[in-house]
């Protein structure tokens, strides 16, 4: 079986490529020119040039395949044009799914975010929990949420679709890397004073590959699927990368209206004076200034969605990121 999977250069995509390759399915990645391909390389994975806003490269990209994986997107808290991430996470998406459904795919799989979901304080959010699209913060969380929307009015009009909602990964090949990654880069560098009151959940990106396979191969087409594992807080976090590190974990934590005004600061200058991405993004900021717990049990339930431990994952990412050059050695 013939599989398309769009942003394999990227976390996500590029673990999820692997891992279909493993199972034997043969697999076509859409590739930008001058693309970092390190996620893919040496993977046998077929690489097509193109980009996702061209729709003649996606529809070169899509046909003699059977099923379609949306990946790619840009996923930020900072940009110096915000307005492409709209056109590429939401414009983009409905390029791919349009042209998925024009080859006659028989099943799609987006990539979505847990950011989508709503969240009451003190509970464990679910697929079904309702979001107040108001409260979105940022034009990551808005481009996603607007995509999402796509995917499923295009899933109601027809289109084999099932959406996965992937918490917050961690593992090899975070080659960029993303927020996540950069926190555990952060902390193993030394650069991490103090802690905020707030967490998320956190989840092996491998499972979050094997549940992409698995949402094609058994998801409903139309239904949301949280891929997440355990809900800890960033304090606790922390102190597994002390574990697996020998680095020390923050003790002081920092008050939110303490932290907003350093990354205030820090994206006055980073950001609009030397116009570079600051190492504080406010966005990011706002985005913890809530803990984003959430309950999993769905994808567990219905797709049999793995959940290796997190301190395995993250010692996978200490290592991805110290044998590849992004710190010197971190591991115990």
């Amino acid at each position: 079986m013939k599989v398309l999977v769009t942003g394999a250069t990227g976390f996500i995509g590029g673990n999820l490529a692997r891992r279909l390759g493993q199972h034997g399915y043969e697999v076509r990645a859409l590739v930008r020119p001058q693309a970092n391909t390190l996620t893919i390389d040496g993977t046998g994975v077929e690489q097509i040039p193109g980009d996702i806003l061209d729709r003649e490269s996606v529809a070169r990209a899509v046909q003699g395949c059977q099923a379609v994986f949306h990946c790619a997107a840009i996923y930020t808290f900072w940009s110096r044009t915000p307005s492409f991430i709209h056109r590429t996470n939401v414009d983009g998406t409905a390029i791919v799914l349009q042209a998925a459904r024009q080859a006659g795919v028989s099943r799609v799989v987006y990539t979505s975010t847990v950011s989508t979901m709503g969240f009451s304080p003190g509970e464990l959010s679910t697929e079904e929990t309702l979001l107040d699209p108001d409260h979105l913060v940022g034009h990551y969380k808005k481009s996603k949420y607007q995509a999402e929307l796509v995917a499923l009015e295009m899933a109601a009009e027809g289109l084999p679709v099932v959406v996965v909602n992937p918490t917050a990964p961690v593992g090899p090949w975070d080659v960029k890397p993303t927020p996540t990654g950069r926190i555990i880069l952060d902390f193993m560098r030394g650069r991490i004073p103090a802690y905020l009151d707030t967490g998320m959940n956190l989840v092996d990106v491998e499972d979050v590959a094997e549940g992409h396979i698995l949402a094609m191969e058994s998801g409903i087409s139309g239904q949301r699927y949280l891929l997440g594992n355990e809900n800890v807080s960033l304090r606790e976090m922390f102190g597994k990368l002390q574990e697996i590190t020998g680095c020390r974990a923050p003790r002081w934590r920092v008050p939110f209206w303490l932290a907003l005004a350093a990354g205030y600061l820090d994206q006055a200058v980073e950001g609009k004076m030397l116009s570079r991405e600051p190492r504080i993004p406010v966005e990011g900021l706002k985005v913890a200034k809530s803990p984003m717990y959430v309950d999993c049990g769905k994808a567990v339930r219905e797709l049999g969605q793995p959940q290796s431990a997190v301190e395995s994952a993250l010692e996978k990412a200490v290592r991805w990121f110290t044998d590849h050059g992004y710190v010197k050695s971190r591991v115990r």
